[in-house]
């Protein structure tokens, strides 16, 4: 075994190692220890050069979330440290269901003060742990949830995490009470808070050939009338807790692979990531492995996360990865450099606007899953209809908001497939807990053969406006589990419904 490669395996297998990736004080969980300590917590940023109070999930160390070994139980205490209760969410992992981090679904929230103890297998690759309590998700409380695989040990190669979040200095009230517009359609004011928005009543056929492009990423419509693709103008966009102005920098080697665990946990933000000058291989989206994609920018919704393998020019160097806000010139990210690497101040700002992320679903359809779920024909089929308004600023599933909703119905073991028809003029990335599902089509098409699943596994798909994406899943526990939008304004104004899951 040569040196180099030695001190690469050690970089990304030692616990010493954690300062090298792009959250330095996460905690990576020691197989010896039975439980491992977390805590919903206050903490203070410096963004910009004014103090940000923020939450987070503190875990034992004082750093933020969680790393665990192959084959490890996610065996965790989580503590209440906050004056207002709290529940936290294990995105993309499949608890029993009262362990599944929703209020009053089946547990009550955590009061101040109170702690609760989880203990379930977790499934292995890039998730987060957030609040399903949306306001608190936007305020940032939220942390990875890496579950490293026997794989990860052997490859030869440094990881790095990165969480991106939007934020902003005014309270999510504020943010709310700002993105309902009042009566009206059409282009709005781009100073305003909330962006424009269009009725998608005059939606014609074939419209979505005409839909990119337009001043800020903007979406154009008929009648001359513009869907922007951001409903929120934020503060800040952060990538492991920094902006630009100040971003975080990776240490790497000369010649050294780097796998990036990326996660998109902002509230209402779709970034693109973009490698730079180094050309990306796309192996994991949402934890679970897809056959290499190659390129240079990749893009990902709300709640979704990308797993991208970089191999490092041999000579000294610095290359940033940057998250281009979707539609928008903002921008932000790390930097990965080696000791002697030249390292560049990067602008806010690029110097145009991003596009609008798989409007056509280019991408979604050019991912293959290395591992399927078994072929089995369809017990049930359902249509989920995804619509809404921005004014008044209601998003709601199969015309019902949450409370009104109606839950779908599955029995336990079935083969089910549901159909997510996006008739509104934003997207909406759709999660579902308890279980992880395959893309099985889009736009009405398979993306294989006729009837045969290949497409990404994931836990949660992002529906394009006027759109249709079909995914499969087998019904697991019989429960009652959470579908909603990952747009956190849209969630709380009721996008949310149940599949309850029967013996």
């Amino acid at each position: 075994m040569t040196t180099r490669y030695t001190r690469r395996r050690f970089m990304a297998t030692s616990a010493a190692s954690m300062a090298a990736l792009s959250l330095p004080t996460v905690l990576r969980a020691q197989t010896a220890a039975p439980q491992h300590l977390l805590r919903a917590a206050s903490r203070v940023l410096d963004i910009g050069g004014r103090a940000a109070n923020v939450f987070g999930l503190e875990n034992a160390r004082g750093g933020q979330g969680l790393i665990l070994d192959p084959g490890e139980r996610f065996s965790v205490r989580l503590e209440n440290a906050l004056d207002i209760e709290t529940m936290i969410h294990w995105h993309g992992q499949i608890p029993p269901n009262d362990q599944d981090g929703v209020p009053d679904a089946p547990m009550p929230a955590l009061r101040p003060g109170e702690a609760r103890d989880y203990d379930f297998a977790p499934l292995a690759g890039t998730h987060w742990m957030h609040s399903h309590m949306p306001v608190q998700e936007m305020q940032l409380l939220a942390a990875p949830l890496i579950v490293r695989s026997d794989e990860d040990l052997a490859e030869d190669r440094q990881e790095v995490v990165l969480i991106l979040q939007d934020f902003s200095f005014a309270s999510p009230d504020e943010l709310m009470a700002n993105i309902d517009h009042g009566p009206g359609h059409g282009a709005m004011d781009h100073g305003a808070m909330d962006h424009g928005a269009m009725d998608h009543g005059a939606m014609g056929g074939g419209m979505m050939s005409r839909m990119m492009g337009g001043d800020h990423g903007g979406m154009a419509g008929m009648n001359g009338m513009e869907m922007d693709l951001n409903d929120i103008d934020f503060d800040a966009y952060l990538a492991n807790d920094r902006t630009l102005a100040d971003p975080e920098i990776v240490s790497v080697e000369r010649g050294g692979r780097v796998k990036l665990r990326i996660i998109n946990a902002a509230s209402a933000t779709v970034f693109w990531i973009d490698t730079g000058g180094i050309e990306g291989r796309l192996v994991a989206v949402d934890g679970h492995a897809v056959e290499p994609l190659s390129g240079r920018r990749f893009g990902f919704a709300m709640g979704q996360r990308l797993d991208i393998e970089l191999d490092l020019p041999a000579a000294e160097g610095a290359w940033p990865i940057l998250a281009l806000r979707e539609g928008e010139r903002e921008r932000t990210g790390i930097i990965l450099a080696t000791p002697a690497g030249q390292i560049s101040k990067i602008a806010e700002l690029g110097d145009e606007a991003a596009p609008a992320f798989d409007y056509d679903l280019a991408q979604e359809a050019s991912l293959r899953a290395r591992a399927s779920l078994p072929q089995r024909a369809a017990a049930r089929r359902e249509m989920v209809m995804l619509d809404g308004t921005m004014s008044p600023y209601r998003w709601t599933i199969n015309d019902r908001t949450w409370g009104g909703h109606a839950p779908i119905h599955v029995r336990s073991g079935e083969r089910v497939e549901l159909m997510f028809h996006n008739m509104s003029m934003m997207a909406h990335p759709m999660h579902l807990h308890g279980h992880v599902f395959q893309v099985l089509g889009v736009g009405g098409r398979n993306i294989g053969p006729p009837r045969r699943i290949n497409g990404a596994v994931r836990d949660t798909v992002h529906i394009p406006p006027m759109s249709m994406v079909t995914i499969a899943f087998d019904a697991g526990e019989a429960a009652r589990w959470m579908l909603h939008c990952h747009h956190m304004p849209h969630l709380i104004t009721g996008m949310m419904t149940e599949l309850v899951v029967s013996v």
